[in-house]
């Protein structure tokens, strides 16, 4: 009786190895380096030579559930992929690169060779300069071919070794969207349309590119998958003299992802208003409106859902620029640890809120989080025995539990004649969403006299500095101090990265205790620096956590303001009730290890 002859590891040459990866020769190297044991690589030889598998090498290999051994001998960290990946490159002298798209110049990449060719060397360019072109590879032994792409793009060939898994899932993405852009390019003109420094060009086709050209349709459904695999806050399409930029808001930071030409552009910004339902000819003044739509499975590692986006669009001197704000509606059921709330504040807020009336305001600048703590806050007071109705300019997010009004200045209808309006629909809760002037804080005050829980915003710098902003609106201070129960200001910091901060000896207590001075911080100084790795795109920063401040009026602080407002006054009576300026609360995060020093200096105010 014959049996079937098992698949022989392919013999170690006795120079460098030269060809196509094989799982046999992996795991014989892995036992070579010490990293895998003889039980082990027993167990997936007999196990792999069960049957054939179109899965790469490294992959297999990384799902068979392998852990690196020890210099005990016993097991410890699970080899997966990545992992391997990283080993591998290591092994054949080579640079490991994790794949990061922000950095990768997209439109560049299908000049360098065919998605066909990309997928048969598994092989993806990665940055092209002028004197050398960046090609990852799952296949560092196999180089035959470097000698055509060398001739080909007239440039030196540097090799990087990556993630099979990422290279296949890239090479379709980046390849697809560059063949959508140059579809959507041939369907119209390269020209750009009407622009300040506008050159006549004889022989040019007048052809404009359609809002449903199947190209731009692809464009913008890769866009937005793409903004919410990157964890983007702020979408920018902005027009240029000669190309537009495609910029995403990441932890409060603009980066650069795509450059496509005008006439493609100008075609995305169409398609983008005809599904928010604004006015496409309309290109002259400014326009708002939003679209829903739902985020993808597994988008920054979360499930698939409903996304809000609040569109905007402004002239400018080379054509319409929009920018889209993505509103995650999971986000407003965020608790107040996750908004970033200490114990202190969180308590005190928590406290605050349930009370039957007054004003309470949220202040900071624009992008400080304000509307993700109003959101959120009132989730929690939205229960099925209260009313809480809202007059916002525009609706941030659609939130069912609520009952939102947007002001329409064209019908005569502001803040201040919303709120009036929403006077007589029984309101338990009101959300103004900006008092902006004499009016609208009229009312906002006559609806909190009347037994009503009011919430609005200012864009002042401090606690403090709202009541001063009333003040000067013209509202008198006897009103001041019978309606407003409190205020909090605050700002956004971006975090540490977890997977790569390390502890910051230079940033010791003496260091905190002067730069919070006069005040002085309790407990132990875990401070943290960045590092940068990539999970965080080498920034050190990951996600970003509120910092508070939050005064409440007691009698001391009410005497501060009526009946003559003495700001300095009610800043000593605030601080001797517990209030903790922005800073100081920045310099508690700093010593929990959450985010540094220069972050707090860049985003608070002055002690």
């Amino acid at each position: 009786m014959k049996t079937a002859a098992a698949s022989p590891a392919p013999p170690l040459a006795t120079g460098p190895y030269k060809g196509r990866l094989e799982w046999p020769l992996l795991l014989q190297w892995l036992r070579e380096d010490g990293w895998v044991g003889a039980e082990d690589a027993d167990r997936v030889t007999a196990r792999f030579r069960a049957g054939p598998s179109s899965l790469h090498p490294l992959v297999r290999l990384g799902g068979a559930g392998l852990t690196r051994r020890s210099a005990a001998g016993a097991s410890g960290v699970l080899l997966d992929t990545e992992l391997l990946t990283e080993w591998l490159a290591g092994r054949c002298g080579m640079p490991y690169l994790r794949i990061d798209p922000l950095r990768v110049d997209v439109g560049r990449v299908s000049d360098v060779m065919s998605v066909q060719y990309a997928q048969s060397r598994l092989a993806l360019p990665v940055q092209v300069g002028a004197t050398e072109v960046t090609i990852a590879t799952a296949e560092p032994y196999d180089t035959g071919w470097l000698g055509e792409i060398e001739s080909h793009v007239r440039r030196n060939v540097k090799l990087v070794v990556a993630n099979p898994d990422e290279i296949r899932r890239y090479t379709t993405e980046f390849y697809a969207l560059a063949r959508s852009v140059r579809n959507a390019q041939k369907s119209g003109e390269v020209a750009t349309g009407a622009s300040f420094e506008q050159l006549v060009e004889l022989g040019k086709t007048a052809k404009t590119l359609d809002a449903n050209d199947q190209g731009v349709v692809q464009v913008v459904d890769w866009l937005w998958q793409y903004a919410f695999d990157q964890r983007a806050s702020d979408i920018h399409l902005e027009p240029r003299r000669d190309m537009g930029a495609i910029r995403f808001r990441i932890d409060g930071v603009l980066h650069t992802v795509y450059q496509v030409p005008l006439a493609v552009m100008a075609a995305m910004t169409s398609r983008i208003k005809l599904l928010g339902r604004m006015d496409v000819v309309e290109k002259r003044r400014p326009l708002d409106g939003r679209i829903k739509t739902r985020r993808p499975e597994g988008a920054d590692g979360k499930p698939g859902g409903e996304v809000e986006m609040r569109l905007s669009t402004l002239p400018t001197a080379f054509g319409e620029k929009m920018v889209m704000r993505i509103f995650d509606p999971q986000t407003v059921v965020k608790g107040l640890p996750a908004l970033g709330f200490g114990e202190h504040e969180g308590r005190a807020w928590a406290e605050l809120i349930h009370r039957p009336h007054g004003i309470i305001l949220v202040t900071g600048p624009t992008g400080s989080g304000k509307t993700t703590t109003l959101y959120s806050t009132l989730k929690q007071l939205a229960t099925e025995e209260v009313n809480v109705c809202t007059i916002e300019d525009p609706i941030e997010m659609i939130e069912p539990a609520f009952n939102q009004t947007q002001v329409q200045p064209a019908l005569d209808m502001g803040f201040a004649e919303g709120l009036r309006a929403l006077m007589r629909q029984d309101p338990d809760i009101i959300m103004v969403g900006e008092i902006r002037d004499l009016e609208t804080a009229e009312m906002a005050i006559q609806a909190a006299l009347t037994g009503h829980l009011v919430f609005s915003t200012l864009h002042t710098n401090d606690a403090v500095g709202a009541v001063t902003r009333l003040a000067d609106l013209g509202v008198p201070g006897y009103l001041i101090s019978a309606t407003v129960i409190g205020v909090l200001a605050q700002r956004l910091v971006r975090t540490l990265c977890p997977a790569c901060k390390v502890r910051d000896e230079a940033t010791t207590r003496d260091v905190l205790d002067d730069f919070a001075r006069p005040w002085r911080l309790s407990g132990g100084v875990r401070a943290y620096k960045p590092v940068g790795c990539l999970e965080c795109r080498h920034t050190g920063f990951r996600g970003r956590a509120g910092l508070y401040e939050l005064l409440l009026m007691n009698d001391a602080a009410r005497a501060a303001v009526h009946p003559a407002l003495d700001a300095d006054a009610l800043r000593r009576a605030a601080v001797k009730d517990g209030l903790r300026p922005l800073r100081l609360a920045g310099g508690m995060k700093v010593a929990e290890g959450h985010t540094t020093l220069a972050e707090v200096l860049r985003n608070t105010p002055g002690l």
